[in-house]
């Protein structure tokens, strides 16, 4: 078990991580967008700090999900560009762990690193510092639901490469992820409790590493064979 482990998750873990290394302006790209676009915003509405305060949980969680689409089309596309795809999928197992492996990966370089920017984001946008805490949370948790549910749609596009396709099939299943993840930070906000949204947030986690990987690996081997 200790083996397929590191065959699989740990080996295209470290190996997805060494090529995002390398290939940085992928990997700035959608945190850049994150920060401009989220100081942006405050310029073009009212610049009270009550009404930004107010608007902050909506703004911080849309640009953290189209920052996420911004990435998520290129994880399978460069594999099937050198071949290294093809080579995964002749292994006649589940490819549970190479794909989780690849899902984390991608969140450790762009989720992750949304939700370390975030209190940035947050004093700009006049959240108080009660906030921070249940946001950055909100947003390691949710983003890792975004890697998971948009690599489901970049294995169902991935002849086509579709960016168009891709956020039209997974934008209905990020809803909830957004409802609850802007939820979490207003119950914040308003010094309510956080912690209903936020468990709701990591049930969402759970069910996606349960069924995202099984529906990725079905959708690599029909790729492949189409």
């Amino acid at each position: 078990m200790y083996n397929y482990l590191s065959g699989g998750f740990l080996a295209y873990l470290n190996r997805d991580l060494l090529l995002g290394i390398r290939n940085k302006s992928d990997l700035i790209k959608p945190l850049i967008f994150f920060l401009l676009v989220s100081v942006l915003v405050p310029l073009a509405i009212a610049p009270e700090a009550d009404r930004l305060a107010e608007l902050a949980p909506g703004i911080i969680w849309i640009f953290a999900v189209l920052a996420t689409l911004l990435s998520v089309e290129r994880l399978f596309s460069d594999d099937l560009q050198d071949g290294s795809l093809e080579q995964m999928l002749m292994s006649p197992n589940l490819l549970i762990f190479p794909i989780l492996g690849k899902v984390t990966a991608h969140w450790l370089m762009i989720g992750l690193p949304l939700a370390l920017l975030s209190p940035v984001i947050g004093i700009w946008l006049s959240l108080p510092t009660t906030a921070v805490l249940p946001m950055m949370l909100s947003l390691a948790i949710g983003t890792a639901v975004l890697s998971l549910i948009g690599a489901v749609g970049a294995a169902l596009t991935l002849p086509r490469q579709g960016g168009v396709l891709i956020a039209l099939l997974v934008m209905p299943l990020y809803m909830p992820v957004l409802i609850f993840g802007s939820a979490t930070i207003q119950s914040a906000v308003d010094g309510q409790s956080w912690t209903a949204p936020l468990s709701i947030l990591a049930a969402f986690l759970a069910i996606a590493i349960a069924l995202c990987p099984l529906a990725i690996n079905v959708s690599l081997r029909l790729a492949k064979n189409g």
